[in-house]
């Protein structure tokens, strides 16, 4: 029961250990690798009906709380796929306006649309807190 919002990309998040052989996959599949570090790496498509994949990369802690968290909910076709937590979707959400600040303003809509629907206020709150962007999440929590 997310916001819906049209989009042309897919969003995963996998272990760590697997990035060499998900990124050599995506690119066998035709797929241009446009950034890639240790935490992310994005991938578009040359043929736009299967257009973009962006990838999160965890490990350790982060990775067995995350995948602890997730639930499974009914993806395309109805089939079965996990989705993590409102404060684990919205920690993704602040790394994103880290390390992009272009995608400030959509990222904060759906921060602001998981709060709005009970996503624990004080772990959000820590992730912007951790980030140096904890304005950012008081813009956010004036509007609620």
């Amino acid at each position: 029961m997310g916001m819906p919002r049209t989009t042309l990309d897919v969003d995963v998040v996998t272990d760590a250990a697997v990035q060499p052989e998900l990124v050599d996959l995506l690119e066998r599949e035709g797929y241009e690798t446009l950034h890639r570090s240790s935490g992310y790496s994005n991938h578009l498509h040359r043929d736009p009906s299967r257009g973009r994949v962006d990838v999160v990369y965890v490990s350790g802690d982060t990775a067995s709380a995350l995948f602890a968290a997730t639930r499974l909910l009914d993806g395309p076709g109805g089939r079965p796929i996990p989705v993590p937590s409102p404060e684990h979707l919205a920690a993704m959400k602040v790394l994103a306006i880290k390390n992009d600040p272009s995608r400030t303003f959509q990222d904060l809509a759906d921060i602001r649309f998981l709060l709005a629907r009970g996503a624990d206020r004080q772990v959000v709150r820590s992730y912007f807190e951790r980030h140096g962007l904890l304005e950012r999440y008081l813009d956010v929590e004036r509007t609620l």
